[in-house]
């Protein structure tokens, strides 16, 4: 999700008034899985890599976020938790930082911004539920499917209203960390949709000649934009 759509000029202030900046190394982590998370974070610029793994060792992808995106699993008005997931920078990345008891003070005497963080928090809720259920439902042909679907969404340039250019690079390894597969099975699914001609590939940059294809092939909802995403 794009919080430029969804928040207030108010919600970044506070982050740009009160936030810590953080400049994170590309590779380095922001934080990871089990530790605990005192903190929120605002991507000021850059991108990061929100992924978990499983016990088997094999990475799932469940975000790849840029600049305005929200990240880190801080529960507020509640008691501390830990992460279920890591965070890593893709590139040099700078992040505003907000620590669990000033966002819970801050939020509270400005109860506008309490909302405005209670639909974030709720659009969130919407697009976990909706990646986890087409991992899940669809195989894994239809979560390579949703996942051009939502990266379209998210990173889309519209040729026409057909096809997408998908502006960030991704290699096969990227894609199949999303889909919670293996890279060859991805290579062979995406050469496939090349050969129908429903994309085109070029230096790690996807083209969706066929969006209506995809959605079809797996009985689309055709959720909001604010749900249908990978950030």
């Amino acid at each position: 999700m794009t919080l430029l759509n969804s928040l207030p000029v108010d919600f970044y202030r506070l982050f740009e008034e009160h936030g810590l900046l953080l400049k994170v190394d590309k590779g380095s982590h922001i934080f990871q899985e089990g530790e605990s998370a005192g903190d929120i974070f605002l991507i000021k610029n850059g991108s990061v890599q929100i992924s978990k793994e499983t016990e088997s060792g094999k990475e799932l992808t469940f975000r790849i976020c840029r600049n305005n995106n929200i990240i880190g699993e801080c529960t507020l008005f509640s008691p501390l938790t830990s992460h279920s997931t890591s965070a890593k920078a893709i590139v040099q990345t700078e992040l505003l930082t907000i620590s669990k008891d000033s966002l819970e003070m801050m939020l509270t005497q400005q109860p506008s911004l309490m909302i405005d963080y209670l639909r974030w928090l709720q659009n969130e809720n919407l697009k976990n539920q909706s990646l986890l259920r087409d991992l899940i439902l669809h195989g894994k042909k239809g979560a390579l499917y949703s996942t051009l679907i939502r990266l379209s969404n998210t990173y889309g340039e519209a040729i026409d209203e057909s096809k997408v250019f998908i502006n960030y690079s991704l290699t096969n390894t990227d894609i199949a960390n999303l889909c919670s597969t293996s890279r060859e099975m991805i290579n062979r699914m995406l050469n496939d949709l090349k050969k129908q001609k429903k994309i085109s590939f070029d230096k790690g940059y996807i083209t969706v000649l066929d969006l209506p294809f995809l959605k079809n092939e797996i009985c689309c909802e055709n959720c909001p934009a604010s749900v249908c995403r990978i950030d």
